[in-house]
């Protein structure tokens, strides 16, 4: 019985990375061997066991063979008799696919090394095909190691681009297309998983709302800019925090722009209904938590009128923060105000662009914050009176503010 460090953990290591996990492959032991050593075994669709001390997963080596289209439907096989290369040649990539041994030795019988230096995303071999996570996955990892330049071989995506056009991705279960684009989201450039889905084919079958901002001809960015601006926009978003909900939403908060007719303004009703109808309608497919859905369309509602705060008069600026919930959920109108942000400096081209008008709409929240119902209803106000005071007074006092320039 032999232990080998696999995947993830090495390629890290090479790459000079903290690994994130550490996953171990176990080489000529049998589920009894493992049990007897202490090691508890998880799930029954494969012979993967926990550690006694560490709590680390040791899978025994297997092989697995497709037996059903789509995601679901392998045929596994784990015996003592597979070797560690028949192991790591089911794996993905070739930079997963490789191992080292107990005293640190590389084991690379696919050339993942080879590839991590010249910063390739290869497939091991065709059995890449038999599962369409996997196109997800190879998007992911683009995302993650965009800052070395990480490419897609050309006869990676070619393969992609097959197992598109034989439907395979549309075998993908909502549940696991979320988890790998939330993900994605959380990497430092998650703009590159939408553009390497868009170079195989599979944006238009998985994401088609953020496909058609490609054939766009929105007012705003100009015929075939939108998804420009909306993968520009998720980067800025990337820049300012690591939130993966303030980044979804700046990317999908102007769907609308898809189909715009010429001169339509951003913050055109219509628009604004077919951007939420379309969030709505990806939410929905994709199962995306709640919290994701919110935000997105509450910056579909606000980030025009964010934008146009300084002609805004103090009752629209009321009426924005209102319709933004800023007084009760303030945690969520920040949220709102880096969705703003990330879409100014992506319209301006300017990563380090100001964006005065955020600032302006925390001290007129703060200044509403002053007047308290309870004060007025010391003062005798009842009923439509109370809200009449405490809109006038609010409206007053954002009156007195400096208007962001």
């Amino acid at each position: 019985m032999k232990t080998y460090l696999v995947g993830g953990a090495v390629r890290d290591r090479l790459l000079g990375l903290e690994p994130r996990e550490r996953d171990w492959v176990v080489v000529g032991a049998t589920p009894e061997e493992m049990k007897a050593r202490g090691f508890r075994q998880v799930g029954k669709d494969f012979p993967v066991f926990l550690h006694p001390q560490t709590g680390e997963e040791y899978a025994l080596a297997r092989t697995e063979r497709k037996t059903a289209p789509g995601y679901h439907g392998f045929d596994v096989h784990a015996s003592p008799e597979v070797t560690l290369e028949e192991d790591l040649r089911r794996r993905d990539l070739t930079i997963n696919a490789m191992a080292m041994d107990e005293e640190g030795r590389l084991i690379d019988p696919f050339g993942g090394a080879r590839d991590l230096r010249e910063g390739i995303l290869r497939h091991v071999s065709p059995a890449f095909a038999e599962d369409p996570v996997r196109i997800l996955r190879v998007a992911r990892f683009a995302a993650r190691f965009s800052r070395w330049g990480f490419r897609v071989a050309h006869s990676t995506n070619a393969l992609m681009r097959s197992m598109v056009e034989a439907g395979e991705v549309d075998a993908l279960v909502p549940e696991r297309v979320w988890a790998e684009t939330e993900k994605a989201l959380g990497e430092e450039h998650p703009e590159r998983y939408f553009e390497v889905l868009r170079g195989c084919g599979a944006l238009a079958r998985i994401f088609p709302e953020i496909d058609a901002l490609y054939g766009g001809s929105g007012n705003a960015h100009g015929a075939g800019r939108d998804a420009t601006h909306a993968l520009r926009t998720l980067q800025e978003a990337a820049r300012l925090t690591p939130d993966t909900r303030v980044r979804f939403a700046a990317l999908v908060h102007d769907l609308g722009a898809a189909g715009a007719p010429p001169g339509e303004s951003a913050d055109a009703p219509e628009r604004i209904h077919r951007s939420s109808r379309r969030i709505e309608s990806l939410c929905r497919r994709l199962r995306v938590p709640r919290a994701y859905r919110e935000l997105a369309l509450l910056a579909a509602r606000c980030v025009p009128r964010c934008h146009r705060v300084p002609d805004l008069d103090p009752g629209a600026v009321l009426d924005l923060l209102e319709d933004a919930d800023a007084f009760r959920r303030p945690e969520r109108f920040e949220q709102l105000l880096l969705v703003c942000k990330a879409d100014w400096r992506a319209l301006q081209a300017d990563p380090a662009a100001a964006y005065p008008q955020g600032e302006f709409l925390r001290r007129a929240r703060e200044s509403c914050m002053e007047v308290e119902p309870r004060r007025l209803l010391a003062e005798g106000f009842r009923g439509r009176a109370l809200a009449r005071e405490l809109r006038a007074r609010r409206e007053q006092l954002i009156a007195a503010l400096p208007r962001p320039g």
